[in-house]
């Protein structure tokens, strides 16, 4: 039996639609989600004011995503129209991360399945519960694969070096504060060599559980550069022949001094 010209087998597209999304997805910078004592932490770079990766839902879900962005844009609006029409039609209550992952993975499949060209995206929805065990985190891929994730979590990017700083720093309960630096000093270590990220550069959401009716709310400007502010790394002492070099210096210049005083 002779193969029709061009013909490819549904393996071979499979996998070349997936190495296509995650080459696309790879070329951004990555986004980390972290839980801590009083809610749901959303970190990424970003130097876009306008052009957000890190958005409001509904009361208490929040959205992240990173890759192409106006391919996550369509899917954020999708979403915030699906929980609208759910909170009018039935209960506020009834609007949850989980549906809304549900629904995402039934689109993101259905493109990745029949659409020439799969999503660049991955993203993350994510609900805040009166506790922190009662936190849902939902991750989704390009393939519409949904999976239910706790404590944090990176995607997109050069994930490994974020991943493993986090996995380094990062413990269940902390404050606010101590999971900003965690998040920020595992994306300055994203690349090779040491980068400092300042304020005007990150992307900062979180879900408060403390606050009643829209949890979500951004952390930016001078509130964000004093959260860091608070967790910034102290220097290192100096070793004991740097403190030897400064006292001979110190000598010499108090020698000096003294020959200008006679």
């Amino acid at each position: 039996m002779t193969m029709p010209l061009g013909y490819i087998s549904p393996e071979q597209l499979m996998k070349d639609k997936a190495e296509y999304a995650r080459k696309g997805i790879a070329r951004g910078r990555s986004a980390v989600v972290l839980q801590y004592d009083n809610g749901i932490l959303f970190v990424a770079e970003n130097r876009s004011r306008t052009l957000h990766k890190i958005s409001e839902i509904y009361d208490r879900i929040a959205f992240a995503a990173v890759g192409l962005y106006y391919e996550f844009e369509n899917l954020r609006q999708a979403g915030i129209r699906l929980a609208d029409i759910r909170g009018y039609t039935n209960a506020r209550s009834d609007v949850t991360a989980r549906g809304l992952a549900n629904a995402y993975a039934q689109t993101l499949g259905s493109i990745f399945t029949d659409a020439h060209k799969p999503y660049e995206v991955e993203l993350v929805v994510a609900e805040v519960g009166e506790t922190s065990a009662e936190d849902q985190i939902y991750r989704l891929t390009f393939d519409g694969s949904v999976q239910d994730e706790q404590g944090y979590l990176v995607m997109g990017g050069v994930t490994e070096r974020v991943a493993s700083t986090l996995a380094d720093r990062y413990q269940p309960g902390q404050p606010l504060a101590t999971v900003v630096r965690d998040a920020v000093t595992a994306l300055e270590n994203q690349e090779n060599g040491n980068r400092e990220l300042a304020a005007g550069q990150l992307e900062v959401g979180v879900l408060d559980r403390t606050r009643k009716g829209r949890t979500f709310r951004r952390l930016q400007g001078a509130a964000l550069e004093r959260l860091l502010a608070e967790t910034a790394p102290t220097p290192e002492p100096a070793t004991p022949e740097e403190t030897t070099a400064e006292e001979t210096t110190e000598d010499t210049d108090g020698s000096a001094e003294n020959r200008d005083d006679s």
